[in-house]
């Protein structure tokens, strides 16, 4: 039966965007589109992939990476493009996508006010979306058209503080450079800071230092620049990190990202490093490497080779991680767990047991044993039991001379009647 919604069937691919339908846009691009249907527009000027972008439908922008005859840089009315309604919306996720995996995006491009994403990102304040932006190249000093103001400008006029903050981190550290070969995970101030830790001091400063330590006031602040805290962030996110053993490996890692760098998205990768992919893509037969093949294997491969059902066989990789795997990521790095390497996923039987689970019985305790040790007594405890046992003890007695005493007046009455 086909795929319907409120009663109707999916036929288009600006449907299947709107909808937020993967498996229909699956099935679309199966059979095949055309450019008219691909461009297909609504009343904005807007396609499925700026659909998509606006309401934050990741699947949608996963599936349709890899759609013929899409145009990332295709403008709407007001200038749009789905990069700007996606900054502007907040979408990382899918700001990161749209960088990374579509070819040839323009990220300098201007709306009927010249503005451009990253401008639209900062009046927003889109904090995680300017970085990304800034970092993929976006050029930080483009102004609009009509105020001749960048994005700092905009981040300062509409009260984004933070966002401000942010774009002067960035300008002071343009450079990731524990993401480069040649970067050398130690601290350079550590010597000194530790030479100077371990001399002696005049009197002066010992007793301003314990004046400093009984009156000074330790309130809360961000860590230092270039201090222990920072230091150990970039040691444990390097590329050779002594701490972690990571599992990927850069393309160009004499080339790591910068302010103002156009970073290559993946085809384009693929395209200027063929070699180095294929001699990585690593064979796995029962768990095991086994030998190395020079090409890139396809997720179909993968599903037919580890799976006979045709139902489980898809729960291996969806359609976008196919396609990358396809593109760039090499079978050592496909999704896999440690138990099953293979991909393939296990058939779990649950079941109940024909009979109850018998109940434990409880063990009797042991009479106590001469022989063993026992804890002490104290003193104070001794005497309170004393007390008590003499308190009993005098209770008893009282009650048996009343008991007594009754007989003995019994005892009387019978003799005189």
């Amino acid at each position: 039966m086909p795929e319907t919604t409120n009663g109707r069937a999916v036929s288009t691919l600006y449907q299947a965007c709107a909808r937020n339908e993967p498996v229909s846009l699956r099935k679309v691009l199966e059979r095949g589109v055309t450019k008219e249907e691909v461009m297909e527009l609504d009343i904005n000027s807007w396609n499925g992939l700026m659909v998509a972008c606006c309401k934050g439908f990741m699947d949608i922008v996963y599936g349709l990476h890899n759609c013929p005859f899409i145009d990332i840089n295709h403008q709407d009315n007001e200038g749009n493009t789905a990069l700007m309604i996606a900054s502007q919306a907040g979408h990382i996720n899918t700001v990161m996508y749209l960088l990374n995996y579509y070819p040839g995006i323009d990220t300098e491009i201007k709306d009927c006010r010249g503005f451009t994403a990253l401008i639209k990102a900062a009046m927003t304040g889109r904090n995680d979306v300017v970085a990304a932006l800034v970092m993929a190249g976006a050029d930080i000093h483009a102004v609009d058209s009509t105020k001749g103001k960048c994005a700092r400008d905009w981040a300062l006029k509409t009260g984004r503080f933070e966002t401000l903050h942010r774009l002067r981190r960035l300008k002071m550290r343009p450079k990731a450079e524990q993401f480069c070969e040649s970067y050398v995970p130690e601290w350079p101030e550590l010597r000194e800071r530790v030479a100077k830790a371990t001399a002696e001091k005049s009197a002066t400063e010992k007793i301003t230092q314990r004046i400093k330590n009984t009156f000074g006031f330790r309130l809360p602040h961000d860590p230092q620049d270039n201090g222990c805290l920072d230091h150990m962030v970039r040691i444990t996110t390097s590329v050779h990190s002594p701490l972690i053993s990571t599992g990927c490996h850069p393309l160009c890692p004499t080339s790591p990202p910068e302010v103002g760098k156009r970073r290559l998205a993946v085809p384009e990768l693929v395209k200027k490093h063929p070699e180095e992919l294929e001699e990585r893509s690593v064979c796995h037969s029962s768990g095991s490497v086994s030998h190395i093949i020079p090409s890139i294997h396809s997720a179909e491969s993968i599903a037919t080779t580890c799976c006979v059902e045709t139902e489980r066989r898809g729960s291996i990789l969806s359609l976008a991680s196919a396609k990358v795997a396809t593109t760039f990521i090499s079978r050592s790095m496909a999704r896999r767990n440690s138990v099953f390497p293979s991909g393939c996923i296990p058939k779990i039987n649950v079941s109940k047991p024909l009979e109850a689970t018998p109940k434990k019985e409880k063990k009797k305790k042991k009479k106590k044993e001469n022989g063993f040790l026992e804890p002490p007594k104290w003193k104070y405890k001794e005497i309170k039991d004393e007390k008590k046992k003499e308190k009993k003890k005098a209770e008893k007695e009282k009650a048996e001379k009343e008991k007594k005493e009754k007989r003995k007046e019994k005892d009387s009455k019978t003799a005189k009647n």
